[in-house]
């Protein structure tokens, strides 16, 4: 059987700083004169390539997750695929009608009512006029505008064009569905509908591209995802293995600190700090239902006595304060010189949701000889798979706790 959507080796180069010629206004002809002056020797035109060598196929029926950070290449890979857009390199081919929904509005035109532009897509993807009104109630009852049906759709709000777009796309039955984070514009209850009519389509053997930053969406709707980055497939699997792979590339965070401070008279002095996921992976995002470590790397120069401690924050709260004196009570013991690897290992599910940052220390009383290191790192605790989750459950903390019963009357 051939697959709804084969793409191989598909590339997208974008020219920077390219200008156009001619038709320019009174500023831009001063701009330009004003270029006259500057270096010619320095290239005017970069090239981008905004996706490069992406392959993979989708077979009929199967929901496949694209997610990826901002400037991944995701885009630019659903507007080739919904022929907006051409490649510079490779081929994509797709086997059936296509209905995408990319951005509000897409396909709208602003001047025509809802009505007229339910007609209008339809007729867009070959569909007869007694196939659309076939659909046309269940469009305008899901999409919620009956009111405003008659009315041009420049005038409605994001959320209404949002409404009656997925409308469009999801009833019209074209064989490739095309979503786009567009979806996040509406609200709960509407992404509720959404995710539960794209799973209906899956069923009913169409094929879906979904793409969104929604993680908890991703794994619950889809058989498959790919993670761009860099305009480049870094993974194509299960969607939990591609939403670990996802989190792991969050670069706001920082699950690695390594000194690169000036040599200094301290005896103890820490020289890198690590956060571990259960796999040995230094990762800023971490997941709540495996275990995590985290390392602290130091250096005696001379014989000391001290504590190896470390403070853990959230926002202005501290969770927890912990130090290697805590299995035997003694607040400092003596170090001899040499360079050490501290871990400590958290259970999983024990901290909730949220961004936490860490204060680490070598503390002894009276003692400013040793190291000190405030919000040395930053790393995320992710909801997937959290009672925050699944259960909206309170908390900084949120252990599994062992519970038993029995009956006592």
């Amino acid at each position: 059987m051939h697959p709804a959507i084969r793409v191989t080796n598909l590339a997208k180069r974008f020219r920077l700083g390219s200008r156009v010629r001619g038709g320019l206004n009174l500023t831009e002809q001063f701009a330009s004169a004003l270029s006259l002056f500057r270096d010619q020797s320095a290239p005017s035109e970069t090239d981008f390539w905004a996706l490069k060598d992406v392959s993979f196929e989708v077979q009929r029926g199967e929901v496949l997750g694209i997610i990826g950070r901002n400037g991944a290449g995701k885009s630019t890979l659903l507007k080739i695929l919904s022929r907006i857009m051409e490649p510079t390199e490779g081929r994509a081919e797709l086997r059936g009608r296509v209905g995408s929904l990319l951005e509000v509005g897409t396909g709208f035109h602003p001047e025509l009512t809802g009505r007229e532009n339910i007609y209008l897509n339809g007729s867009v993807l070959g569909m007869t006029r007694r196939e659309i009104a076939r659909s046309f109630d269940a469009i305008v009852s899901f999409a919620g505008v009956e009111q405003f049906l008659d009315m041009p759709v420049k005038r409605y709000s994001s959320g209404m064009y949002v409404r009656l777009g997925f409308a469009v796309a999801a009833h019209l039955e074209p064989e490739i569905m095309i979503v786009d984070e567009v979806l996040a514009v509406g609200d709960a209850e509407f992404q509720g509908r959404c995710l539960g009519k794209l799973r209906e389509v899956s069923a009913g053997g169409r094929t879906v591209l979904f793409v969104s930053h929604n993680m908890t969406a991703v794994q619950n709707l889809c058989s498959r995802a790919i993670v761009l980055a860099g305009g480049k497939v870094v993974l194509d699997g299960k969607p939990t293995d591609a939403v670990r792979s996802y989190l792991t590339q969050r670069g706001d965070l920082a699950a690695e600190w390594l000194d690169s401070r000036p040599q200094s008279s301290r005896r103890v002095t820490f020289k890198a700090v690590r956060v571990r996921s259960a796999d040995g992976a230094v990762a800023p995002t971490l997941v709540p239902d495996q275990p995590f470590t985290i390392e602290l790397e130091y250096e005696v120069t001379a014989p000391a006595s001290c504590q190896i401690a470390f403070r853990l924050n959230r926002e202005e709260q501290t969770v927890l304060t912990t130090g290697d004196a805590d299995a035997d009570r003694v607040y400092c013991r003596t170090r001899q010189p040499g360079r050490y690897v501290a871990r400590v290992k958290f259970p999983a599910h024990l901290l909730a949701p949220g961004r936490y940052h860490l204060l680490v220390a070598a503390n002894q009383v009276g003692d400013q000889g040793h190291d000190l290191l405030e919000s040395v790192l930053d790393f995320e605790v992710s909801a997937i798979g959290s009672l925050q989750q699944i259960e909206g459950r309170l908390g900084v903390v949120m252990p599994l706790l062992e519970w038993s019963e029995e009956a006592v009357g």
